[in-house]
């Protein structure tokens, strides 16, 4: 394997439990105690760290579900972190307190992504499926702001928060936040039945984002968004700082992937293609033999304009995306506008 192939990114999804019953959940997650009793144990999670931080340390995303219901996950993340990780965990934010935020700091999670979806509490609160979660968000980033634990908001873009989008940046601004990344759909586990923006507004949201991101205080990052690269290096060239430091759009199998809570293992949360489990594989062996990866990460295997295009190498196209409208991972992007051009 080429050395070149390192995980940077693992998202671990620790338990499908969940408070919230949210509309484009990927996972399909339960509800509060109905978690599935093959979910790995603390022993198991440990052992997969030994296995992850013997040939990588990449940033270690602990997710759902919700994360903050699995009653190990301070042991887990203080484990990730004594092994070399940086840990950081995506959370709906309606469970974090001052004593959660404190004990997640001395379990040595380096940062929270907080998931708030608009400005509008009703707007927020339908997506999540529960009424006042947009205000429980708000306190557990404010408790974050107030014990030092360093929090990102997350806001996946949708037609009901297209237009709200500029001033969310100002709302981040405001609750202090260290980063805000805005998650573009991918119609996959529930998100099948959310309504997409068009391909128009999805690649006016990128231009405006990239030209915001240029002087935005803090990190503006478009994520399930690999055409952001393309658009960057349209602008701004090969020496822009974005292409330096994001180095490719879609990052599934090459420097990322996600483990399931019962330890499958897939290219990216969102391709619900099993290429192994952590619990008859090592994980170094999944993430080296693969085939599946091994496909995603040669972008001479990419069809139709996929294939074509010239910016395949720092874009790739959202393989997720591909593989929910075409049925094929290596299929050409359906919501890219540039491509239609070629």
């Amino acid at each position: 394997m080429n050395d070149t192939f390192l995980p940077r990114l693992i998202s671990w999804n620790t338990t499908y439990e969940c408070n919230l019953f949210c509309d484009h959940c990927y996972i399909d997650a339960v509800g509060v105690g109905e978690a599935p009793p093959d979910e790995l144990n603390t022993d198991e999670a440990f052992r997969l760290i030994d296995d992850i931080a013997s040939f990588s340390k990449p940033i270690l995303i602990l997710s759902g579900g919700e994360p903050l219901l699995r009653k190990d996950i301070y042991e887990i993340a203080s484990y990730g972190n004594s092994k070399g990780l940086r840990i950081v965990m995506g959370t709906n934010g309606t469970l974090l307190t001052d004593e959660v935020v404190s004990k997640l700091k001395n379990a040595g999670v380096a940062r929270v992504g907080i998931s708030i979806d608009a400005l509008s509490p009703s707007i927020h609160d339908h997506f999540r499926g529960l009424e006042g979660s947009h205000a429980a968000a708000i306190g557990g980033a404010k408790a974050c702001k107030e014990g030092g634990l360093s929090f990102q908001v997350h806001t996946t873009i949708t037609r009901d928060n297209y237009e709200e989008i500029p001033d969310m940046m100002d709302f981040v601004l405001d609750l202090g936040a260290d980063a805000f990344h805005l998650f573009f759909l991918v119609p996959t586990g529930r998100a099948e039945d959310v309504i997409d923006v068009t391909p128009q507004q999805y690649e006016d949201m990128l231009v405006f984002l990239y030209e915001k991101s240029q002087d935005f205080p803090i990190e503006l990052k478009a994520v399930c968004a690999p055409q952001f690269m393309r658009i960057a290096m349209q602008r701004g060239g090969e020496d822009n700082w974005q292409i330096k430091r994001f180095t490719k759009g879609c990052l599934a199998a090459t420097a990322y992937c996600r483990i399931k809570p019962d330890g499958d293992v897939n290219p990216c949360p969102y391709l619900p293609i099993k290429v192994g489990n952590v619990r008859e594989t090592g994980f170094e062996e999944i993430w080296k033999e693969s085939e599946v990866f091994k496909e995603l990460r040669d972008p001479e295997l990419l069809e139709g304009r996929c294939g074509s295009c010239r910016y395949n190498t720092i874009c790739g196209g959202c393989r997720a995306r591909a593989f929910a409208v075409n049925g094929s991972y290596l299929a050409e992007e359906p919501w890219c506008i540039y491509a239609d051009r070629i």
